[in-house]
């Protein structure tokens, strides 16, 4: 019996908290092997990015071959992509393969407040990519960019701009709600025909570095696993609020510090270090 295998494609944190390690944790830590296609490299730690070099469109194009033609991916997710010739190449990849279980995360800014895609890439985001998706992933900033519009500030825009996201040709839109305010964090999934609402306490903490990645990872992570869209989505919330309740216990950089992926693994080993 093999393990089920999924797919990151995304930029390279350097801080570890985000990106391609933020997903290959994740994956690891709900029992699916992870393999990797870098689309950029970047300095970046809790605080800022403060460099960003983006791989070659054509070795972008090398890895996805590298990867498909060996692995029996059963998920693909896509996080930051960066700049337009990068998106058009992973989504000509994409195409070739007729990937099913595709999550799309629209990356557009770090924690930081650093802007992760440029704006001339965004036309291409849309156009090209998001047709292919078996759910997008949008915070409510990336849904109002997406659509060119204002920020969702309660449930009923966020229904509304859901569904608006769906027209663009996503087979799914899981809007996130964790910008609003509220004793709630509150995500809507619309499925063309359904809305799902997934709600959980919100956590007060200052280190969420990688939410949206981890999140998009964990539901990529559900899907190769065989699990239903609604079921991956409620395991990876679950996975991802355990992850933000036990951030504070990392004590990881002076910034917005990451959430605690092997929370379910290290308790036993924090404990260890409380007691010293």
């Amino acid at each position: 019996m093999s393990v089920p295998i999924a797919l990151t494609v995304a930029g390279s944190d350097s801080g570890g908290g985000a990106g391609i390690q933020a997903d290959l944790k994740t994956f690891s830590a709900l029992g699916v092997y992870g393999a990797s296609v870098i689309t950029a490299l970047t300095a970046q730690n809790t605080r800022a990015v403060t460099a960003i070099h983006a791989a070659p469109p054509d070795f972008v194009t090398a890895q996805l071959d590298a990867v498909f033609d060996d692995l029996a991916i059963g998920a693909v997710k896509i996080g930051m992509l960066g700049e337009a010739p990068t998106i058009e190449a992973v989504a000509a990849g994409l195409r070739q393969r007729a990937v099913a279980r595709l999550v799309v995360d629209p990356v557009m800014v770090a924690k930081s407040g650093d802007a992760l895609l440029a704006p001339a890439a965004v036309a291409r985001l849309r156009h090209d990519l998001l047709p292919l998706a078996g759910v997008i992933t949008p915070n409510l900033p990336e849904a109002a960019a997406l659509l060119d519009g204002p920020v969702p500030a309660d449930e009923v825009a966020m229904a509304e701009a859901a569904r608006a996201l769906h027209v663009l040709g996503p087979k799914a839109v899981l809007l996130k709600g964790g910008h609003l305010a509220g004793a709630e964090s509150v995500d809507l999934l619309f499925d063309g025909e359904r809305l799902h609402r997934f709600a959980a306490p919100r956590i007060a903490t200052a280190n969420s570095h990688g939410t949206g990645c981890t999140l998009s990872a964990a539901i990529a992570a559900g899907l190769a696993k065989g699990l239903p869209l609604p079921g991956a989505v409620a395991e990876a919330k679950d996975y991802l609020n355990r992850a933000l309740a036990a951030a504070d216990s990392l004590g990881v950089g002076s910034g917005h510090g990451p959430v605690h992926h092997f929370h379910a693994f290290w308790q036993g080993k924090e404990q260890e270090r409380e007691t010293r």
